[in-house]
């Protein structure tokens, strides 16, 4: 029912997860995909091999956008790739996997999650309000942290949360031009990133305690996300979808 032929889509952090997950989706339903990565070359190429196997142009394109200017680089490559870009899914970010309490929270460990999520995310939204046609779409990945809070996280629940607040100031600035933007707050999702830390007993207790009884995965933040990117979603700006299994009901 999804038909985005024609479409031109940027996807950060694009080499696995949800990232990668969201570039296949994307590729199924005939959209032309750039993946964005920073170091994982070998994984972003094995997924933009996959999206071209649907018919599209894929690519993938390194970026590093905690420094300044990498958005913009990426977005200007991404440009000359596919022509324009119609969408954006800034999903790049990291969770880091030790917890610490903010009494003994080092500036080094605050400024790192900032740099890597926090400024990322700004990189990523000036370069997308500046690059996307439109009547596109920016779709920002939050997570619930950015909602209820994370205990001995909170540096990265900070960026997270700025995040939402950011989707819901540029949903306003944007929509004289038609640009949608929103952004998925997914929960607990079974990737790699996760799995030093959760995983046997620990990966049980994490879905008892969510009401359908499942960590979600890639695949289940790929698809909304896809959805916030098509035309079904054309009355939909400044939301903050949540994919969290029932675990956190906030509205």
């Amino acid at each position: 029912m999804i038909d985005l032929r024609g479409r031109r889509v940027v996807i950060t952090g694009g080499g696995r997860g949800i990232g990668a997950a969201s570039a296949v989706l994307f590729a199924r339903a005939g959209a032309d995909v750039v993946i964005g990565f920073r170091s994982r070359r070998a994984e972003a190429d094995a997924v933009a091999l996959e999206c071209l196997s649907f018919g599209v142009r894929a690519s993938a394109i390194a970026a590093d956008l905690s420094q300044r200017g990498g958005a913009d680089a990426l977005c200007i490559a991404a440009t000359a790739a596919m022509g324009a870009i119609d969408v954006m899914v800034a999903n790049a970010g990291v969770w880091p996997t030790a917890p610490e309490p903010i009494a003994t929270m080092t500036d080094a460990r605050w400024h790192d999650t900032a740099a890597q999520n926090y400024e990322a995310m700004f990189q990523c939204a000036r370069a997308a309000a500046r690059s996307v046609t439109d009547g596109g779409r920016i779709v920002f990945v939050s997570s619930t942290a950015g909602q209820r809070g994370e205990a001995f996280h909170a540096d990265y629940a900070a960026a997270k949360g700025a995040m939402i607040s950011l989707t819901k100031s540029m949903a306003i600035e944007l929509a004289p031009r038609q640009v949608t933007v929103n952004a998925v707050a997914p929960g607990w999702v079974d990737t790699d990133a996760i799995a030093p830390v959760v995983f046997g007993d620990e990966k049980s207790r994490i879905a008892a305690n969510i009401p359908l009884g499942r960590l979600a995965s890639a695949a289940d933040i790929a698809g909304p996300i896809l959805f916030l990117a098509s035309p079904l979603a054309r009355h939909i700006t400044g939301e903050i979808l949540n994919i969290n299994g029932g675990s956190v009901l906030c509205g």
